[in-house]
Parts: C-alpha cells; structure tokens; sequence
C-alpha cells in the first residue's frame, strides 16, 4: 500500500476526527529525581536452569481480553504487583517488567465518583545505575510511579501525581477520587517515572481502565458485545529482554505488533453483528494506521469522551496514547485482516498483522444507531477566552539521521528539556485557555498530551474544524504542524505534564510542567 500523507487524511477517507486521535531499592518514596541510587549492581539475566512455562502457540488463537477488577460500592481497591516475569508472545519468550505477571495489566472499571485505590508493590530488583547528570538520558529503569492517563483528578499527594519515585523494594499507596461529573469511556493507566516510562512501557507495562455508562440509553451499543484491544508494539534484546535504550530508539526497533499480548489473535463475529470495540494504542512510539479489510469503521468516542453523532471511517488513525470506541458490523461469513498499514509519521510506523476477524455461524439482526445523545462537555465559546499561549515542539538531529546514535538527539518544548524542579506554566484555577501547540521539528511528527484537563481541538493546520472535538492527546504533524484547542482548568490545582506522548522523545525531553493555582 502506498503511504499516505498528512494532506490525504483531510481529504475524508479517514476524516479529521482520525487525524486529531491524531533511589535505591530499600528507601521512602521520595521526589522524583530526589536521590541517588547507591546499590551494587546485579545480574538482571534469567536465571540458567529455570523450568521454562508451558510454549504458548505463536499466533492466531482466539483473542483473550485481560483480567477486569471492577468497584465496589464506590471503590475499586487492588493491588498491582510490578515485577520481572516470563511472556511467551509471538514464538518468542521475554523476560521483562510486566504488572501481576502479565501484559497488558487487568482492566479496571470504575464509574464516575468512585475511588481507585491500588498498593502497588516495587518488587523490581535495585537499580544498577547512578542518577545522571543529565535526567534526560534514560536511566533508573525500576524505579517507576502511577498515572491513570485522561483521568480528570487531583495531580497532587498520593493521587494522579507522576512525580512520585517509587523505588524498588516497597508498597506504595494511590487513591485516585473521579469527580460525580467524570466523562465516561475507555481510559488506561502506565508508569510515568521520567528516566524508566520508555522502558517499562515498552515491555507492556500498560492497562485499560473503563469509566462506564455511556451510552446507556442507546440500545444498538448497550445491546452489543465490548471487546477490549490493546495495542501494542513488541521490541526485545538478543537476550529477549528490554535492559538499554538501544533496543527502543531506532526506528525500526518494533519487532511485531501484538493486541492484548497476543500475536494476530482471532476475534470472532457472526454475520451482521454489531461489537464495540474499545481500542487503546498503548505503544511506546509510534501512530499505526488501522484497516479492516472490507469493512467500515464507525467511532462513537474518542479519548473517553463521546461523539454527538456516529462517526464513520474507512482506516483509523490512532497516535500513542490515544483511545478509539468503534463500532463494528461483520459483513457476510468469511476472514478478514485486521492490519496496521503505511504510514508516513517522518519515519515509517510500524505495519504488519494485528488480528485476523472470523466472521461465521447464524446471522444477527444488529443496527447501527442512527443517532447518538450530546456529548457531555459543553462547546468552548470565543467569547469564554481568557488567555492564549504558544507551545512549541523542536529536536536537533545528526545529518545522518537513520545512522544516528540515540544520544545525539535532543527533544526540546519552548527550547528548554524538561526539568521537574522548573515550573514552564502557570495557569490560574478557572481560566479558559487557547493554546496553539507548533512543531518544528523538520524530521518527526510529535504527540502532544496534558494530563488532567481534556481540550477541544478548533483547528489543524490552520484549518477550522467544522465540529471541534475533545480529546487528551492530537497528532502535531512535522515542519511547521500547528494545532489550536481550547481548555477549562477546572476544579483540581497543582503540578502535572505536558508532553509528547511519543515515549522516545518524552524520555529525551520533551517534557513541560504546568503549574495550576489558586489565587
């Protein structure tokens, strides 16, 4: 297939709502960055003479959705263990970082008002590196932290705050309170601990959460069966471990593509059934371009906030970081490919098979809604403004780009890498903002994401959107990207990121704190 181009998806056949989804071991948590890391090193290999677990087929076994834990009488209480475990994936067998054992995680489903409440528990082995000069060279790999990505909460204390350090070691308390109001749909969760969330991430330490009860009153979606897709891109070392930046930052470092740790599942459908299909692209780096074969696509919610009408798509473009609900009606009995095809992001993303659909058995009698209720935030008026600002996204490069080591790359927001004990913006509680975020970068488009706030987007590339859309993270397309959204800072103050969700570039700097305050 032939790669399309930033100007083709404008053009309809995938829609502007496509491009927009666009320490040591044994110590007190402590601020991140806040300490050195003083322990001896160790071997981090697999131990020679261990019985290998049961060899799991390669590829096309039915589709397992991961574990839910789900909230009780308002709150969800758990406990995620992270630690080194075997994975078999694709004929090939890891030993990598993984929550409870496993990737992806256990979906957790909440409602609006509930509280998460999880222990994690570090049990990760120490650190065998110092803290670096430069916090922007990846480092510290088993320190890590909690982020329940999308999530409208408190950044501060023990909440959504990813500037906890959780050393190896220890059990960590996090108690995330949704407010009654919270918008309802597929959310995630990932480590966030500057320096290690490349690397952990990487190894498929990642996690659906699903806020529910939308679209309750539409019976063509709450009729249809839920399916869970998390995406994700498999890299590993000679060792089939992930243990050095190196086996994350070159371009081609994805070996496979996998959906729910699994290899080119199957997901089975009968003829004229609807499925709604929760999809998260949970990559560490790049956007896939998602296509069916001989079937549409309808989005009903992107980023966990729902659409005021059905959406309907031939491809899906779906950024790191980014959510898609579809909706999926199979056509007549057969087998169709689920692939991630050509795109041109500044450098290839990654293709290859994602699933395979099997479509057999009687025929259902399924719709698809003819229409959808309002989506739950209000449109953001001209006439609400209270400030505007410019965010931009830059990198340095080596001429020979492709031959490039990784440390001679730099990722930059307004000129500056990230810094957590330099605070880049101040926004007062309650204010209306307009920010245009830029790209300059010549080489890479990037993936902007803000942490507890949602924003509706109002124009790409200086093009208006006819309906602005909600999201929590936008492609901003390479040479010049521009990307306009408008945001309310409501209820929650404190300190939280800004950030491309491009995991490489993040890791390397381009990072920004926001400071929200209370006059």
């Amino acid at each position: 297939m032939k790669k399309l181009s930033r100007r083709q998806l404008l053009d309809g056949s995938i829609g502007i709502g496509a491009f927009l989804l666009t320490a040591s071991a044994v110590r007190a948590e402590e601020p991140m960055h806040g300490a050195m890391d003083m322990s001896s090193s160790m071997d981090m290999s697999p131990t020679m003479g261990m019985v290998p677990d049961k060899p799991a087929p390669a590829m096309d076994q039915p589709l397992v959705e991961p574990e839910v834990r789900r909230s009780v009488n308002g709150v969800l209480s758990t406990s995620l263990r992270v630690s080194y475990a075997y994975r078999q994936i694709g004929g090939v067998r890891l030993y990598v970082r993984s929550y409870e054992g496993g990737s992806p995680g256990p979906t957790l489903r909440m409602k609006p008002g509930d509280t998460l409440r999880i222990k994690l528990i570090n049990d990760l082995p120490p650190n065998r590196d110092w803290l670096p000069a430069d916090i922007s060279q990846p480092h510290q790999f088993n320190n890590t932290n909690f982020h329940f990505h999308g999530s409208h909460a408190s950044p501060s204390g023990i909440a959504d705050n990813v500037m906890r350090s959780m050393a190896p070691g220890r059990s960590y308390d996090v108690e995330i309170k949704l407010p009654e109001d919270h918008t309802k749909g597929t959310y995630w969760y990932h480590p966030h601990h500057h320096g290690s969330a490349d690397i952990q991430m990487s190894s498929g330490m990642v996690g659906a959460v699903v806020i529910e009860g939308d679209f309750a009153d539409v019976p063509q979606i709450a009729s249809a069966r839920e399916r869970m897709l998390v995406l994700t891109q498999v890299v590993y070392d000679a060792n089939g471990m992930v243990e050095d930046f190196e086996s994350l930052f070159p371009e081609t470092a994805t070996r496979f593509l996998a959906i729910n740790g699994q290899r080119r599942p199957m997901i089975e459908m009968r003829p004229g059934e609807v499925q709604r299909w929760r999809i998260l692209n949970a990559a560490y780096q790049d956007d896939m371009l998602l296509d069916l074969e001989k079937h549409d696509l309808h989005a009903v919610a992107y980023d966990g906030i729902q659409l005021g009408a059905v959406q309907p798509l031939k491809q899906l473009l779906i950024a790191p970081g980014q959510r898609a609900d579809l909706l999926v009606q199979a056509g007549p009995a057969g087998t169709y490919a689920l692939n991630a095809v050509p795109y041109d992001q500044g450098h290839p993303s990654p293709v290859g098979p994602l699933a395979r659909l099997v479509v057999s058995g009687a025929p259902m009698d399924m719709k698809l809604p003819g229409a959808l209720p309002p989506p739950p935030l209000q449109t953001i008026k001209e006439t609400e403004i209270t400030n505007r600002r410019t965010v931009t996204f830059s990198a340095t490069a080596p001429e020979a780009d492709a031959a490039g080591h990784w440390q001679e790359f730099s990722f930059f927001i307004d000129g500056k890498k990230f810094n957590p004990s330099r605070i880049d913006q101040r926004v007062k509680l309650g204010a209306v903002e307009e920010w245009t975020i830029v790209n300059t970068h010549e080489h890479d488009d990037h993936v902007f994401h803000i942490h507890t706030n949602p924003f509706q987007v109002v124009s790409v590339n200086g093009k208006a959107l006819a309906v602005p859309e909600w999201r929590d993270s936008v492609i901003v397309a390479r040479n010049g990207g521009k990307v306009v959204f408008r945001s309310r800072f409501l209820d929650f103050t404190g300190v939280y990121m800004v950030h491309c969700h491009m995991m490489n570039h993040e890791e390397m700097g381009m990072m920004q704190t926001v400071e929200v305050y209370k006059s």
